[in-house]
Parts: structure tokens; sequence; C-alpha cells
């Protein structure tokens, strides 16, 4: 299936020059969103993984449908201020300014083996950040798993030494 099809580009969003990869056409496309959780789900059944590490937010729909599938815990990496119990955080960096994502204190430990779930892998920022929350609270991290990867943007940078897999690479 070509997914890119099942993607809506929108320029200028959400300023000028941007061109927004909106995957809400993807998910209304029943067969579409099907067959990305079935490649999920192949991907990572057997392979001894006890979490799903999902980013908000739309890290959430896919993560939650794998842990659902593997029949694994699903651990929310959430914006700051939305968790109601301790947290560990992280900040990092965002073109005009900082922001911080937070993990429940106790949701993970060194006996876990996640997969870290988000849709898109651009700058890298908030993949980083979720791998040091998940590091920080002794997990080993299996993969990341991205939707979209834009392989023309420096997201893969401060990964290293993870292995990540983009069901798609977007070059321009």
């Amino acid at each position: 299936m070509d997914l890119l099809k099942t993607i809506r580009v929108v320029p200028d969003f959400p300023r000028p020059g941007i061109r927004f990869m909106d995957i809400t056409t993807l998910l209304e496309n029943g067969e579409a969103f099907l067959y990305v959780i079935n490649n999920l789900v192949a991907r990572y059944r057997g392979a001894g993984v006890t979490h799903v590490v999902g980013i908000e937010s739309r890290g959430f729909i896919f993560g939650a449908a794998l842990a659902s599938h593997l029949g694994v815990g699903f651990v929310p990496v959430r914006k700051l201020g939305k968790l109601p119990v301790e947290t560990i955080q992280r900040t990092y960096e965002l073109e005009y300014g900082n922001a911080t994502v937070e993990m429940h204190r106790d949701a993970l430990n060194n006996t876990d083996r996640v997969v870290i779930v988000d849709d898109l892998l651009a700058t890298g920022g908030t993949l980083r950040a979720s791998r040091e929350l998940v590091e920080d609270l002794g997990a080993t991290i299996h993969e990341v798993w991205v939707l979209m990867e834009l392989g023309f943007l420096p997201g893969r940078k401060g990964l290293e030494g993870v292995p990540i897999h983009s069901e798609l690479l977007i070059e321009e």
C-alpha cells in the first residue's frame, strides 16, 4: 500500500514555508489504518516487548493499538502538567523556545523492554526527551517506531545507539 497517498500535505501550516503532513486522512481510511497497525503488530510480536511508550498525541493512537494487540502495557509521554502523580520530566528545544514532556516515575523499571511510538521524526527533540525518560527509569529501548521520518531534517541526531524504524521516509 502506498501510505503516502493517504496523507494530506497542508502547505504553509502552521506557518509559511512548512508543509504539514496531516495523518488524519490516513486514520480516516480504514484500510490504510489497519495496514499500519498490522505492520506494527507483525514487527513487534515475539520481540519481548513489555510496554509501548506513546508520545502525545498521535503516538497515543498507534501506540495504544499496538499495546492492545501485543497484550502489554501502554505508557504515555505527556506534555507538562497533564499527569496526576509524581513524574520525571525532560525539557527540549523547539524552534521558538522550549517544551517539556513527562512520564510517571513508576511507569517503567529495569526489567522492562519498550518500543517508543510516535507519528513523526523531524528534528527529534520530543523523541530524544522521551528516550531519556525511558532510560532514566532503567528500561531498555527495543526500538523507536515512527510512521514518517523527514530524512532531510536532523531527527536521528541524538538518537544514536537506538534502532529506529520508519514506515515512510520522506527525503524532500
